[in-house]
C-alpha cells in the first residue's frame, strides 16, 4: 500500500461514502484520522480499516461488531483477531443461509401465487329489501 494521505474528500470519494458517513465512523472511533488544524487525513492504515469496515457492512455485521474487531488487532494482535474473525464469520454464514433460505421459500410461494389462476372475488349481491 502506499504511503499517500487522503483529504477527507478524498477518503469520501475514494470509497464513495458521503461526508456524514466518514465524520460518524470517526465519532463512533472506527476511524482516526490526523489532524492538522481543522483538516483530516487518512493515511494507509485509515484506507485499509475504511476497506474493513465496508466490507464487513456488506456481509451484514454491525457497526459495533466491526468496532470491536477492529480494536481486537490493537488489544491483542493479528492471531486473536483471525479467530475473532472466523467466529464472527461463521455466526453470519449461519444466519445468512437461514435467511437466504426463507427468501428463496417467499419466493417460491410468491411465485406459486403468481402462476395460480386468477378469481376475481366480488361481494355477494345483496338481497332486494322487502
Amino acid at each position: 500500500m502506499d504511503n499517500t494521505r487522503l483529504s477527507f474528500k478524498e477518503m469520501c470519494a475514494r470509497f464513495d461514502v458521503t461526508p456524514r458517513t466518514l465524520r460518524y465512523y470517526e465519532y463512533i472511533e472506527l476511524l482516526k484520522p490526523e489532524r492538522v488544524g481543522r483538516s483530516r487525513f487518512y493515511g494507509p492504515r485509515e484506507t485499509a480499516r475504511m476497506t474493513l469496515i465496508l466490507r464487513g457492512r456488506r456481509f451484514g455485521f454491525s457497526l459495533e461488531e466491526i468496532r470491536q474487531w477492529l480494536e481486537l488487532y490493537e488489544q491483542e494482535g493479528s492471531e486473536a483477531q483471525r479467530q475473532a474473525w472466523q467466529e464472527l464469520a461463521d455466526r453470519q454464514i449461519a444466519a445468512l443461509t437461514e435467511e437466504s433460505e426463507k427468501l428463496g421459500q417467499a419466493i417460491e410461494e410468491l411465485r406459486a401465487l403468481r402462476d395460480a389462476p386468477f378469481k376475481e372475488s366480488r361481494p355477494a349481491a345483496k338481497p332486494p329489501k322487502k
